[in-house]
């Protein structure tokens, strides 16, 4: 590994940084939690913890041409909500993924590696997440995390269940790191974002406009971690139009929006109410304790086109 030498002007203090830790961030595209074959679950729910498996690339709803993950070898972990405790309960080691143009393609052979599945849109790989313990969460959620493994905070040394390093959760950094909500059995809430054009430039859908798939917002959990999410139709999945964070934590979220193809950002409403800013935001969204099953939280996206 590169190491850059800067010299401080704290008396003469010579500090090593190495140049991972300075390109570090969190990876392009998204990760998404599904079954063995690569499709989506409802409302990210699951029947049990075996059933969980994780996918990556572009993510559902993404339009064509639209990010994948960056090449190379990944670690991830599972822990509940807050991040506090680690559940994953086998060494960073046996926890590795490889990508390849933007999706899994396999599992390191390290005599402890995940089961795995394939795919069934792009054949990519999906990895099964157990074995993980229950979670402490009253309401049965849990968070899956993926980082880059040179990023993760112990590296180059994996052999440890547990990381501890700094202010890391579990050897994870969260602005280095994508992340993920899931649960297991029992209902959920949401904060969906949805895109709509503003013909009249009011801010509103009063001419009743069709709102708008394929575009994108990005959210950043309670723990300072992201992911990226894309507005899309699928009734059968209970999605109308939208970019959908499921079994999020109480707490205090953002949901990004930046201009891009289809949308120059307008006027923004949270649940109903318009914002006092115009224009590209992040959006602050507090999930209070008792936001419960089937509660949602919605962000309307005035489109100028």
């Amino acid at each position: 590994m590169r190491r850059l030498l800067i010299c401080a002007g704290f008396g003469g203090v010579l500090l090593t940084i190495t140049a991972a830790t300075l390109l570090a961030h969190a990876p392009s595209g998204a990760i998404f939690t599904t079954v063995a074959d690569g499709s989506e679950v409802n409302f990210n729910i699951y029947p049990s913890k075996e059933a969980v498996y994780l996918d990556g690339g572009p993510g559902p709803g993404a339009p064509q041409g639209a990010a994948g993950l960056d090449d190379g070898t990944y670690v991830f972990q599972v822990t509940d909500p807050s991040g506090k405790e680690l559940l994953s309960t086998d060494p960073a080691t046996c926890r590795q993924f490889t990508v390849l143009d933007g999706v899994i393609t396999s599992v390191p052979a390290t005599g402890c590696e995940h089961f795995t599945g394939t795919d069934v849109d792009h054949g990519a790989t999906t990895v099964q997440l157990m074995p993980f313990l229950d979670t402490p969460n009253n309401g049965g959620e849990y968070k899956v995390w993926v980082t880059l493994v040179e990023d993760f905070a112990c590296y180059p040394d994996l052999s440890a269940v547990d990381c501890v390093s700094g202010n890391s959760k579990h050897g994870f950094i969260p602005r280095h790191s994508k992340t993920d909500n899931f649960k297991v059995n029992g209902p959920i809430g949401e904060i969906d974002t949805r895109f709509f054009p503003d013909f009249n430039r009011n801010g509103r859908r009063d001419g009743g406009e069709d709102f708008i798939d394929g575009l994108a917002a990005t959210w950043q959990d309670t723990l300072g971690a992201t992911n990226t999410k894309w507005s899309y139709y699928d009734p059968s999945l209970s999605v109308f139009h939208e970019a959908h964070v499921e079994a999020v934590e109480r707490g205090r979220h953002r949901i990004s929006i930046q201009n891009q193809a289809g949308c120059t950002v307008g006027a923004v409403q949270r649940a109903g109410v318009t914002l006092g800013k115009k224009g590209p935001q992040a959006v602050s969204v507090n999930i209070p304790a008792d936001f419960g099953g089937g509660d949602t939280v919605f962000i309307d996206v005035a489109c100028l086109r």
